[in-house]
């Protein structure tokens, strides 16, 4: 399973793709800014809907959810087919358009999240890092930089300390989740 931003060097990846849809959401928003009103409004709310319908996954039976899932695709499948005037609006149906599919695997796997939001908070202490040292001085530092916080932050996630990780990997003990 992969959940991405769109970026392009990271499609294909996984055998299911998520787009991130809080970075949908900021697409969407823009083309308000520019001043559709018509199509992007409708889009934010229909993808606010299925991320409030995401965080209550745990509740909903298997056949709830899966109605969710058709219900959210249908609509989408309605908003696209809308004529579109604004240029934002254009550009922003075109983009829908080619990622629609990897829109709503959360609804459809319980195990997705709808956004990359946790992987976005995993690295941002990386990048303050490198941007208050202004990056660093060689590959080497930066390979044993980005080592040291997958261990760590790997270790975080499994209830451990960053001393016990480190202890581990040290000893040969560490265990790739």
């Amino acid at each position: 399973m992969w959940v991405s931003d769109r970026y392009a060097g990271q499609q294909e990846l996984g055998k299911e793709h998520q787009v991130c849809l809080a970075h949908v959401l900021r697409d969407v928003q823009y083309a308000i800014d520019c001043g559709d009103t018509a199509f992007a409004p409708k889009v934010r709310d229909h993808l606010r809907w299925a991320i409030r319908i995401g965080k209550r996954r745990s509740s909903l039976k298997d056949t709830t959810l899966a109605t969710y899932a058709a219900k959210a695709d249908n609509l989408l499948t309605r908003l696209v087919q809308m004529p579109v005037a604004h240029p934002a609006g254009r550009v922003l149906l075109k983009q829908i358009k080619a990622w629609r599919s990897k829109f709503f695997i959360f609804l459809t796997n319980r195990n997705v999240p709808a956004t990359n939001n946790i992987s976005e908070r995993e690295i941002r202490p990386s990048v303050v890092f490198r941007k208050v040292t202004n990056g660093f001085r060689s590959d080497w530092g930066a390979q044993i930089h980005a080592g040291y916080r997958s261990v760590t932050g790997t270790a975080r996630l499994s209830g451990k300390s960053a001393l016990v990780a480190i202890r581990e990997l040290v000893d040969g003990r560490f265990v790739v989740a």
